[in-house]
């Protein structure tokens, strides 16, 4: 029997440097039947050149100050021509052909609502970044013990699932996190595929590590059903700082590179307290939004 379609779709902006290597390896993959879909958002360096030479069966272009996560998704799913939909970051390359089929397989069993792979780092990865990965993605990976965790960057879902309940549009960030989470309360499965690899990470500076970390524990305050005691200074800040040097301190000795120690211990100060701070915020303005709906 031939291999079912699938759809890919693929968020890019100005990430040419990375197209270059992933477009040709979702071409390269041993799984065939395959549609792409690609919404670009304003690229200017060259990419909308690269993709419209991969023969996507749909190119969106739209503004950067139009672009908000979960109306994105929402817009490649009702695109798709698969009921089994593949996301793929442009920025995140394959790292074989065998990419595509773990997920493929993965999305086939009826009560999967979503799936996602392993993410590397890139040889350039510092090491504040490269022991998030390890704990997210690596081998006995520290995120399977967690209460959830989920990236969007490499990973499937359902959409027979999704039509019941689309992504939040009113999030700018963790639209992934609260959607999945959604799909565990529905009684569906949140499948970890690391057969399925990609090379994908960042180095951010100080500025972008409290801000994404603030925004994304805001956008889990706001959709946040429960009570805000599980986010306190001595559980989220201090106890959450100590837990994660452990970690890496653990992470570290393995590679040789304890001299990173204070420069990662920071990084963890800096994300802790802006999750903190954003939860905190994010918890208000969702219980004020859900006041203005009662009143």
């Amino acid at each position: 029997m031939s291999d079912p379609k699938v759809s890919i779709i693929m968020r890019s902006m100005n990430e040419a440097w990375a197209l270059r290597d992933t477009l040709p390896m979702v071409q390269r993959q041993d799984y065939t039947n395959w549609e792409l879909i690609v919404i670009d958002s304003g690229s200017q360096d060259g990419s909308q050149e690269l993709i419209r030479r991969a023969n996507p069966q749909h190119f969106v272009q739209i503004q950067p100050h139009d672009y908000v996560p979960g109306r994105v998704l929402n817009m490649g799913l009702s695109l798709a021509a698969s009921p089994w939909c593949v996301f793929l970051n442009s920025d995140a390359t394959p790292a074989n052909t065998t990419w595509l089929r773990p997920l493929v397989e993965a999305l086939s069993k009826p009560n999967t609502a979503a799936c996602f792979g392993r993410q590397m780092p890139r040889p350039d990865c510092q090491p504040a970044f490269t022991a998030e990965y390890d704990r997210c993605f690596g081998p006995g990976r520290k995120a399977e013990s967690w209460p959830h965790f989920f990236s969007m960057v490499s990973s499937g879902l359902r959409r027979e699932i999704w039509e019941k309940r689309g992504f939040r549009e009113d999030l700018q960030y963790a639209e992934d996190d609260e959607y999945t989470r959604w799909c565990k309360a529905q009684s569906y499965e949140i499948t970890y595929v690391p057969a399925s690899a990609v090379f994908h990470s960042h180095n951010y500076t100080s500025q972008q590590v409290w801000k994404r970390a603030f925004e994304d524990a805001r956008a889990i305050g706001r959709a946040w059903t429960g009570g805000r005691q599980k986010y306190n200074w001595c559980r989220t800040v201090l106890a959450g700082t100590l837990k994660d040097l452990l970690a890496d301190a653990a992470y570290l000795r393995r590679h040789r590179q304890l001299g990173a120690l204070p420069e990662v211990a920071i990084c963890r100060w800096l994300q802790r307290r802006a999750r903190l701070a954003g939860f905190q915020k994010g918890w208000k303005e969702g219980h004020m939004e859900g006041a203005e709906i009662g009143a």
